[in-house]
């Protein structure tokens, strides 16, 4: 099975870099495979807990190397929830790719553990007769604190289903439970990362950006 990794953060902050200086970001150093994945974007200022800023990924296994680059990009620029990101943003971002695994049909609504499942819903809508679906990752219902009904109901919604939602419409929604491994890594450590292993800070426009600022403005 193959792990999330630093290098794999490490390729999508390249990747995201090299949208704003319109260059080519190095060759990512982990090997390709093909895994369902996800890009996520948060900010955090003054050491305020990380806010979301962007999540996209796909739940069909694709080529993670090609898979990485689009979402981190995707994620961070078109994200109909968010502005794009800015590259001003950089310093107080973090970036968690995640690479999903052990996809099981669960035998009803309840037969998950927070914290250590994801899930994706499906169901038919009974005002409209059409079929929604949505997905949560294994960590969002223990980071919203969120029961087993109230995480489904929230994915009810965000599957766009705005009717009254009954214990009987719960038992028919479909579920499929998976497992994901995940590497998250600031902005800071990033850039630790670039000293130590090619000795030069990231820099936009030939100026190093640190700490918010780029040297010489």
């Amino acid at each position: 099975m193959v792990a999330a990794t630093e290098e794999m953060a490490v390729y999508c902050f390249d990747t995201l870099v090299a949208h704003y200086t319109g260059e080519q970001p190095p060759p990512p150093a982990f090997e390709d495979g093909n895994h369902p994945l996800f890009v996520t974007w948060k900010k955090a200022n003054n050491g305020s807990e990380p806010r979301l800023r962007g999540c996209i990924g796909t739940l069909e296994a694709r080529q993670i190397v090609s898979g990485f680059k689009d979402y981190a990009l995707t994620s961070a620029l078109r994200d109909r929830r968010f502005p794009p990101i800015q590259s001003k943003e950089l310093p107080s971002l973090e970036c968690t790719v995640s690479i999903l695994t052990d996809y099981e049909t669960a035998q009803d609504y309840l037969d998950w553990e927070v914290g250590k499942h994801g899930l994706i819903i499906e169901f038919t809508d009974p005002d409209y007769n059409i079929r929604r679906s949505a997905t949560y990752l294994p960590e969002v219902a223990g980071h919203e604190g969120w029961t087993h009904i109230e995480t489904i109901d929230s994915l009810m919604r965000k599957a766009g289903y705005n009717g009254h939602i009954t214990e009987s419409l719960r038992k028919k929604i479909r579920v499929t439970r998976y497992q994901s491994t995940l590497h998250t890594m600031h902005y800071g450590e990033y850039v630790a990362y670039l000293k130590k292993n090619r000795g030069a800070a990231p820099a936009i426009n030939g100026l190093p950006v640190v700490n918010g600022f780029k040297t010489g403005h």
